[in-house]
């Protein structure tokens, strides 16, 4: 279903309708924009409990779509972050193209809006393996036992190349089909049927006889894949539907539709918070930022601030090392208005354009960089990201999004979807960051912004991540 030209309808009284009439089974939408995020939120739970799942195609991601924008945060949170992080958050399946949604569609018709997500991949060719292998190293496939069926000629893998040593022996493929599909939630078995009027296909029904066989006896998902569409004719999808097995057509799109599906439900009664309007606002300078955060128990380094390097050299009473910066500017480091290690302030030179200086202690003891940024969005409420910070935080663009509110453990949870994670997380003897404490303070600026309707954006870029605790270095707030 798509809605356009909306005027009185809206997407979640549309989808509500359609998940009302009884001979509906599964929703596939193309959303060019969500008009009630709170209603589609429950109307995404609605579906869940009367076990009907939602795939949606969400347009307007690309780079084109973006808009220019101060902050870090807006940069690399933008090109649909937010949407994407909404539907995941409420459960709802996200697909790009028409084929991927009618794939994962056919998927909820047959087992509902979930599968299990580990999968198995057999296929009576190398090459198909390997191709499989390819494009599945995402979604995690895991190795099981095969051996004492197939023998010692076949390589044991997973995805699995069985070979055709026992090709057309419908009891023996019929066992190593079961073997595996019983240790797994669903596998995918690569075959590609001959024409009809061009071949005979006799040679294949016995495959095709195992594969609904072991879906009956494991009670797992068995998804007979065709590499190519049009390898599988109607009548031959059809004959595997009527049997309760869903035929998936085109290899990566097979792919995508069953990480589709695996789509996990939202969390019961969440719904985002309520979205205000786009509005202009004013940039505070990092002293009046550092002091918002620290009301609510946020960290930050000993400073001075004053409008001359002079009267704040003198009014320091902390040691060296300090930084130095100078105020009036969104990103310092670009104007050349940070300076690190500072070891003797008199000697320091006036910094064209600074409305003003700020002095700080140098933070030692940190193991990382991170950003942290909250923005409002006029769609979904407020929005939360997370990643590596620092100058160079869009080089790296690795963050993760999530739509508020949230809590400490989804915010830690969100971040070990990081590629970087692993650097964070004590990579080959590296000291761990104290990523609990980034997400204590994630909840504590969310407890703020949503307090103050006046706030528009806060980001912390770096936290300064300690092995235990971590200190706010840098601070942009915008408020009307």
């Amino acid at each position: 279903a798509c809605l356009g030209n909306a005027a009185v309808v809206g997407l979640a009284e549309l989808t509500g309708a359609l998940l009302d009439d009884p001979r509906v089974t599964a929703v596939g939408l193309y959303v060019e924009g969500i008009d009630d995020a709170p209603a589609f939120a429950a109307l995404a739970e609605r579906a869940r409990a009367m076990g009907k799942g939602v795939v949606v195609i969400k347009s307007g991601k690309t780079e084109s779509s973006r808009t220019a924008a101060a902050s870090h945060t807006a940069s690399l949170a933008g090109g649909g972050a937010a949407s994407r992080a909404f539907l995941r958050q409420i459960g709802v399946a996200e697909v790009n193209t028409p084929s991927e949604l009618i794939e994962t569609l056919k998927i909820f018709h047959v087992h509902g809006p979930q599968i299990g997500s580990r999968i198995c991949s057999l296929s009576c060719s190398g090459g198909e393996a390997g191709l499989v292998a390819d494009l599945a190293a995402p979604y995690g496939i895991d190795f099981h036992r095969l051996f004492a069926v197939l023998g010692s000629i076949p390589t044991i893998s997973n995805p699995l190349d069985y070979h055709t040593f026992i090709w057309g022996d419908g009891p023996k493929t019929t066992e190593v089909f079961t073997a595996m599909l019983e240790a797994y939630d669903a596998g995918l078995y690569i075959i590609d049927t001959p024409r009809t009027d061009r071949c005979d296909p006799s040679s294949y029904l016995p495959a095709l006889e195992a594969i609904v066989a072991a879906q009956a006896s494991t009670g797992k998902i068995a998804f007979p894949v065709a590499s190519l569409p049009e390898n599988f004719g109607e009548d031959r999808v059809r004959a595997l539907m009527d049997q309760g097995v869903c035929p998936l057509l085109g290899l990566e799109t097979a792919l995508v539709a069953v990480k589709a599906a695996q789509t996990p439900a939202g969390l019961a009664g969440w719904r985002p918070v309520a979205a205000l309007p786009l509005r202009d606002g004013r940039t505070l300078s990092e002293a009046e930022g550092k002091a918002l955060l620290a009301s609510v128990g946020v960290a930050a380094p000993r400073s001075v601030t004053g409008p001359t390097l002079a009267e704040v050299a003198a009014a320091v009473r902390f040691g060296a090392p300090y930084a130095v910066k100078g105020l009036g500017f969104a990103h310092k480091t670009e104007a050349g208005a940070v300076r690190l290690h500072v070891t003797d302030l008199d000697l320091q030179a006036e910094m064209p354009g600074a409305t003003g200086y700020l002095v700080e202690e140098m933070v030692t003891g940190a193991v990382a960089e991170v950003l942290l940024g909250l923005r409002r969005d006029p769609v979904y409420g407020a929005t939360l990201t997370l990643g590596m910070g620092g100058v160079t935080a869009e080089v790296l663009a690795d963050t993760v999004t999530l739509v508020l509110p949230v809590t400490e453990p989804q915010v830690l949870a969100a971040a070990r979807g990081l590629r970087l994670w692993p650097l964070l997380d004590g990579y080959r003897g590296r000291p761990r960051a104290d990523m609990a404490a980034v997400a204590e303070i994630a909840v504590r600026l969310q407890a703020l912004m949503l307090a103050d309707d006046s706030l528009e954006e806060i980001e912390i870029n770096p936290v300064l991540v300690r092995q235990s605790g971590a200190v706010a270095v840098d601070a942009l707030v915008r408020r009307v």
